[in-house]
């Protein structure tokens, strides 16, 4: 049992269908910084297509491979659906069962409360609605969601990020 297990009381919440725009890529953790620069060219594209927002923008991890390349969309949660271009696309959140956890600090301690997650849902028998592929994780959905603006709170150390991981049915 690590020191962040006892710091992390996930939440299990049932959620709607989400619609979604995104920009997908495939990247390195150590380069995540490829994907995640590209969510304020999402935000201004959908705010130029005069697209009602529906939530915190956030990262999707499709696959999690921590030794190499990562799928990853950049995604803000829409009410609509604009005409996508380009490397813009949509897709829907799945409705289900989340364990949700909100972080507040910087992004870099993710990893320890990811850590915490993980021993959490170990200790309480919850599986999640990931599967294992060649030492690669294939999530069914698991989010990132900053729901501080940086614009408003440029300090990361007061930055709220919400993370949410599908369980299995």
């Amino acid at each position: 049992m690590s020191k962040h297990t006892q710091d992390i009381r996930p939440a299990i919440v049932e959620r709607e269908e989400q619609l979604y725009a995104y920009i997908r890529g495939s990247v390195r953790m150590d380069a995540f910084a490829l994907i995640a620069d590209r969510l304020p060219e999402l935000v201004n594209w959908l705010a130029g297509k005069g697209a009602e927002f529906a939530g915190a923008p956030f990262f999707r991890f499709n696959t999690l491979d921590m030794d190499g390349e990562s799928v990853v969309e950049a995604g803000v949660p829409v009410a609509s659906t604009p005409e996508p271009e380009g490397d813009i696309g949509m897709a829907v959140l799945p409705a289900g069962r989340y364990a949700t956890v909100t972080h507040v600090g910087h992004p870099d301690q993710l990893f320890g409360v990811v850590t915490a997650m993980r021993e959490w849902a170990a200790r309480e028998g919850m599986e999640w609605d990931m599967t294992m592929v060649d030492g690669v994780e294939h999530w069914g959905c698991r989010t990132e969601s900053y729901l501080t603006d940086p614009r408003v709170e440029p300090d990361m150390s007061k930055w709220e990020i919400q993370l949410a991981f599908r369980l299995a049915d």
